[in-house]
């Protein structure tokens, strides 16, 4: 089924998501926003009454089975199973130009590195390292575990990493103590860490393939966390946000609750926890800076299935059921991060992921959806399919819930998802396309007719298709134009696009031989603008040989490309790669595998950098490309050189 406008009654998929026109309702004069629970006892009456229905259902489970004759096959709890995603808030933007790939200015996402001051700080691992880069300097400062004295990291993910101003939080889940850990440490101008608290949210895992679990703007942190609701387990409370303190001694019953009930909030649609999966979609504010910690929260209650996005002032959160069957209305949630009370609007299909989204200067949301989907937790993204369109909504039109986005707000567009789609919104342009069997390393092969598309999301003007020789693995900004990177075959192929006022068009094609992107996510590429017209763009990049890019995205990186972009002519100017001679036994306690990859391209002023595992590589302008200039190795002192 299209989304076409002829057929959008069709796509009406109840009364509810159709439904929309204050004209309709018996009330004319709704909230304007989303409306909470009266009080503790009024949100306790819905979980009595859920929790009423699991029993008699149970009950009557029970004396089917006794009249069966066969023991008793009561519901099985559901496991909690949606991420936990980390964003961030509200506070002064960061002085220092930021060396992290980031979707939206002024937000900053967790990550392996960061810089602070003149220091370099690196999450890898289960450790954290910092490595003094002013002055003229490359050497290693400081070297602590990323977890607190007395936690035992078995069990325990610590995935990413913020720096706020002298405060670093690692961000990590933990699966023997159920839940995130954050894990704060103080950064000297030294560069010497200090291990200051530990603190646990109750919270699901968090990890998506996608997306990252932390944002930051200021000093404030905020955790998106969507808690699963079983209403065979309602008695035990475990879906509700709590925060504590962690000690050796801490136990389950340390938890604070820092959702109130009356900061919990619902649109009109009916929720049914025995038919569909329901979650607690929960925004929590923490300023890391102060000495104790305290946090504040948010929630709505909708489909589990979701997609987050953080714009400079809200988290917008696209719910939908998460087995992904499309039949069931879509709701987008926007929760503001100044803690004002959250809105809502009724919607169909589901984005591809975070960078499906962009709220944009004109007071409009606009996404990219698929036919249907399951969200983004884990791997969640790869279950897009069908039709594509672009909504582009007003943000004005989000009220109590009970609206729904106009038919007029959904333009339909070219091609099909298939679970591959890459997006990306670049200045007043969208552009979108595939990555063809993105998990097959070389056998990957992109048709020469292979198609991308870029539209303005503003216009209604036309699409314009961007004929390929490779796939669309990855769609990035450089400066007002576009860079589109993906495999044909063995090799690795760099399209520039031109973005301009009359249209979209490819420029210059270069051809990396028998190579493949190194990481999958955001944070591995980078563009440094010199100027208007120029600049150098960085990417790892792996041999081909290794034909699994599973592999590639867990295994250790070979090196670092960087292209220089003249005028959208690109051309090679250099690689930094690692030392394979040099590698160790670093003695990992936790974290043993780089699910976030390990490495990065950095760009300090003219200086260029290249994380590589354990190794800082620092090249210079030699004729016109990039040459090392020096390298130091990180490698905690435990280590030793593998056989």
């Amino acid at each position: 089924m299209r989304f076409h406008p002829a057929l959008l009654l069709a796509l009406c998929l109840s009364a509810a998501a159709c439904a929309a026109s204050p004209a309709g309702r018996a009330d004319d004069t709704p909230r304007r926003t989303l409306a909470p629970f009266a009080g503790e006892q009024d949100f306790e009456r819905l979980l009595a009454k859920w929790s009423a229905q699991a029993r008699a259902q149970q009950e009557k489970a029970v004396q089917h089975q006794q009249v069966a004759g066969a023991p008793p096959s009561l519901p099985a709890p559901v496991s909690p199973s949606v991420a936990l995603e980390s964003v961030s808030v509200t506070g002064s933007r960061a002085e220092e130009p930021s060396i992290t790939n980031v979707q939206t200015a002024g937000v900053d996402e967790g990550g392996i590195v960061k810089r602070h001051g003149d220091h370099l700080v690196v999450l890898r691992r289960g450790r954290l390292f910092t490595i003094r880069i002013g002055g003229d300097r490359l050497q290693p400062v400081s070297t602590v575990d990323a977890f607190g004295p007395g936690t035992d990291p078995q069990g325990a993910w610590y995935d990413e990493m913020l720096v706020a101003g002298d405060t670093v939080v690692v961000i990590g889940y933990s699966y023997a103590r159920t839940g995130t850990e954050l894990v704060r440490f103080d950064l000297s101008r030294e560069g010497e860490l200090r291990y200051r608290d530990t603190h646990h949210l109750r919270s699901n895992d968090y990890y998506s393939s996608r997306n990252y679990a932390s944002r930051l703007v200021g000093d404030t942190l905020v955790v998106y966390t969507p808690m699963d609701l079983s209403p065979w387990r309602l008695d035990q409370r475990d879906f509700l946000p709590g925060l504590r303190r962690w000690t050796p001694q801490a136990t389950p019953e340390a938890f604070e609750r820092i959702l109130p009930a009356t900061r919990i909030y619902r649109t009109d649609a009916p929720l049914d926890p025995f038919k569909d999966s329901i979650a607690l979609h929960t925004v929590i504010r923490c300023p890391l800076a102060a000495r104790e910690l305290a946090c504040t929260a948010t929630a709505v209650l909708g489909p589990a299935g979701r997609v987050f996005y953080v714009s400079a002032d809200s988290v917008f959160v696209w719910t939908a059921q998460r087995d992904g069957r499309g039949q069931e209305p879509s709701a987008v949630f926007r929760i503001p991060l100044d803690g004002a009370e959250p809105t809502a609007l009724k919607a169909r299909g589901v984005p591809i992921d975070q960078l499906s989204f962009l709220q944009d200067d004109d007071g409009h949301l606009n996404v990219l959806l698929s036919r249907r989907g399951a969200g983004e937790a884990m791997w969640g993204d790869a279950g897009s399919r069908g039709d594509l369109a672009l909504l582009r909504v007003a943000l004005e039109r989000f009220g109590d819930g009970r609206d729904a986005a106009p038919d007029d707000a959904y333009r339909p567009l070219p091609g099909q998802a298939d679970g591959s789609v890459q997006n990306r919104f670049v200045g007043d342009w969208l552009l979108y396309g595939h990555a063809p069997h993105r998990w097959s390393g070389a056998n990957g092969d992109a048709a020469p007719g292979t198609l991308a598309h870029a539209l303005r999301y503003a216009a209604q003007d036309a699409v314009h298709p961007l004929r390929l020789g490779h796939g669309a693995e990855r769609i990035e900004a450089m400066g007002r134009h576009a860079l589109l990177v993906g495999s044909a075959g063995a090799d690795l192929h760099f399209t520039s696009v031109r973005l301009g006022t009359t249209g979209a068009a490819t420029g210059s094609v270069y051809v990396q031989r028998d190579a493949a992107q190194g990481e999958s996510r955001t944070h591995g590429f980078f563009y440094r603008a010199d100027d208007a017209r120029s600049g150098i763009a960085g990417l790892p990049i792996v041999a081909q040989r290794r034909r699994d890019t599973m592999q590639r995205y867990l295994d250790s990186t070979a090196s670092v490309l960087y292209l220089r972009n003249r005028d959208l002519a690109l051309a090679p100017i250099g690689q930094l790669a690692a030392r394979a001679e040099d590698a160790i036994d670093d003695g990992c306690k936790a974290s043993c595998v780089d699910w976030y990859g390990d490495a990065r391209p950095i760009f300090i002023g003219q200086r260029v950098f290249a994380l590589l595992g354990y190794e800082l590589v620092e090249g210079r302008m030699a004729e016109g490309r990039i040459v090392e200039r020096r390298r130091t190795s990180f490698a905690p002192a435990t280590g030793r050189k593998t056989p």
